[in-house]
């Protein structure tokens, strides 16, 4: 290769190194801190981790507890951006809609490593408040918000028979949350260590939301 055909705007080695270096940081701090927790964690564990040092790792995040934002923000607010988008631009019907959301949510989310985030804050939360609010704020409210979008728009469209979106949206996202907590942590101690197949349980959960917002659903028989 000639010296005019070698790419001029390939950065060197070790500034390629140097821009790796957040994102090696957040997936080492992601796997301390879903495996340990957050008090448990410390921030030296976590550069040697990512084979840099503490001092390093100060540069790019002051604080344990920015490091811990910034691995909420890289590992689920992206995740539901593009969610919030896609109910946008959606064009599908409204249940297929819900089947759709309630899928991504465990595939993008539920079955990976940054669901033990979830885990994490339901057993941390209230010795770390700053953190849950955060959480509550990052995680929490803009996934309400999908699933009040995505049932909102079967309601305008006359899809959906009217409900109170609040809670629907925690009827939605509560039976999900239990499985990610199962997944952390009681399938760890089961005699094989597995937990129903999540997709059929996600599945179910979807086809029975979608069957109790349907407008043309009969009331259910009084029990004998």
């Amino acid at each position: 290769m000639s010296p005019a055909s070698v790419p001029t705007d390939t950065p060197p080695k070790r500034e390629r190194r140097k821009q790796a270096r957040p994102g090696e940081l957040l997936e080492a701090a992601l796997a301390l801190f879903v495996e340990k927790g957050f008090a448990a964690t410390r921030v030296e564990e976590v550069a040697a981790r990512a084979g840099v040092s503490k001092g390093t790792l100060f540069l790019y995040f002051p604080s344990k507890e920015e490091l811990f934002k910034a691995v909420v923000r890289e590992n689920t607010g992206r995740v539901l951006a593009e969610g919030l988008r896609d109910v946008a631009g959606y064009t599908g019907s409204s249940a297929d809609l819900v089947r759709e959301a309630m899928r991504r949510w465990w595939t993008q989310y539920g079955g990976t490593p940054a669901a033990g985030l979830t885990k994490l804050m339901v057993s941390e939360s209230a010795n770390f408040p700053d953190l849950a609010r955060y959480f509550q704020q990052e995680v929490i409210q803009p996934c309400h918000a999908l699933m009040r979008g995505v049932v909102s728009r079967g309601i305008e469209r006359q899809e959906f028979r009217p409900v109170d979106l609040a809670m629907v949206a925690q009827l939605m996202v509560a039976p999900l949350v239990q499985m990610v907590s199962w997944r952390f942590s009681m399938a760890p101690c089961t005699p094989d260590g597995q937990m129903p197949d999540p997709m059929a349980l996600v599945n179910l959960h979807a086809e029975m939301i979608v069957r109790g917002l349907r407008r043309d659903d009969a009331p259910s028989p009084a029990a004998p």
